[in-house]
């Protein structure tokens, strides 16, 4: 029994290191606090999990890849395949990555045209 015990223990701690990993990288932990607003043209959305993306080309030509909410917030949120296409300028309202070489951005609300997508309407900054 003791063989088994030291098993499941061993089990139970490698389930809990992946699950921090997991949520390490689908987290908000890369992402800076303060949100900034970014306005481009799209270049490629795909739906699919572990998150919806965006790629497109800011105003100023650098490319950012936006993530948007898992599959389900980011249904909930009506935005879908059909939402925004290539050559669509959207606005994005997010938390940009902690680290400046890389542009990547973590949405909390998509625009596009009159529409308003609220990925996560909880973590959309006020001021």
């Amino acid at each position: 029994m003791q063989h088994h015990a030291r098993t499941l223990i061993s089990a139970g701690i490698v389930a809990a290191f992946m699950a921090t990993a997991a949520l390490a990288h689908h987290g908000w932990s890369w992402a800076e606090a303060d949100q900034i607003e970014l306005t481009g043209t799209v270049n490629k959305v795909v739906i699919a999990p572990p998150h919806p993306t965006i790629d497109l080309t800011a105003a100023d030509g650098v490319d950012w890849h936006i993530e948007l909410g898992n599959p389900g917030n980011t249904a909930r949120s009506g935005f879908n395949e059909q939402s925004a296409k290539p050559g669509d300028t959207i606005t994005v309202l997010g938390n940009r990555s902690q680290d400046p070489e890389e542009k990547r951005l973590k949405a909390v609300r998509v625009t596009v045209g009159e529409k308003v997508y609220d990925i996560y309407p909880d973590r959309i900054n006020k001021s």
